[in-house]
C-alpha cells in the first residue's frame, strides 16, 4: 500500500501537507530542495493539525551554526488552556551538522536564499520542505506567467475536445 493512504483510500492523517507557499516558487528560481524537522511544543502542534499554518512571508536563516524559521505562523490551539504558544515566534529547524555547513557556504553565494516552501507531516512528525532559490528578475516572472498562461489555454482546448 503507499504510504499515505489508508485502506478505503482516504489520506492517511499522518501524511498531509499543512501549507505551501505557492509565491516562493514565482519569486525564486528553485536550485536545491532538503527536509528539516521542526522543534515545536505541544499546542503547536495541535494548532497545525486543527487549522494549518502560514508560511508564505517566512524565511529562514542561519544564526551561529543552527538554522532558524522566521515568520511562520502557527494559529493557537483553540481548546488550549492559559499555557499557549506565541503565533508567531522564531522556531529552530533540525538539521544535519553537515546540511548547515554545506547551506552556509551555498548562502554566500550572490542572489541566493533558502525559503520554505511547504509544511508537512510525515509519521506524525511537523516537517518543512527548503529550498534554496535564486531570486527571480522581472522578465523572467513575465516569462513564468506567459507560460502558466499557455499551459491553462492548451488544457482548456483539450478540455473541449
Amino acid at each position: 500500500m503507499a504510504p499515505g493512504k489508508t485502506k478505503k483510500g482516504q489520506r492517511d492523517e499522518r501524511f498531509r501537507d499543512i501549507a505551501q507557499n505557492r509565491r516562493a516558487f514565482f519569486e525564486y528560481e528553485i536550485v536545491e530542495r532538503m527536509d528539516a524537522g521542526l522543534v515545536l511544543i505541544g499546542t503547536e502542534v495541535k494548532g497545525l493539525r486543527e487549522r494549518g499554518a502560514s508560511i508564505g512571508d517566512a524565511y529562514v536563516i542561519i544564526r551561529e551554526g543552527e538554522a532558524w524559521l522566521i515568520g511562520a505562523t502557527i494559529p493557537e490551539y483553540s481548546n488550549a488552556s492559559h499555557s499557549s504558544h506565541e503565533p508567531q515566534r522564531t522556531r529552530k529547524l533540525l538539521l544535519h551538522r553537515r546540511e548547515i555547513d554545506r547551506l552556509t557556504s551555498r548562502l554566500n553565494e550572490k542572489g541566493l536564499a533558502l525559503v520554505p516552501l511547504r509544511m508537512y507531516f510525515h509519521e506524525g512528525r511537523a516537517k518543512i520542505e527548503l529550498g534554496l532559490g535564486r531570486g527571480k528578475s522581472k522578465f523572467d516572472k513575465r516569462h513564468t506567467i506567459a507560460a502558466r498562461d499557455a499551459n491553462r489555454d492548451i488544457a482548456r482546448a483539450v478540455k473541449r475536445g
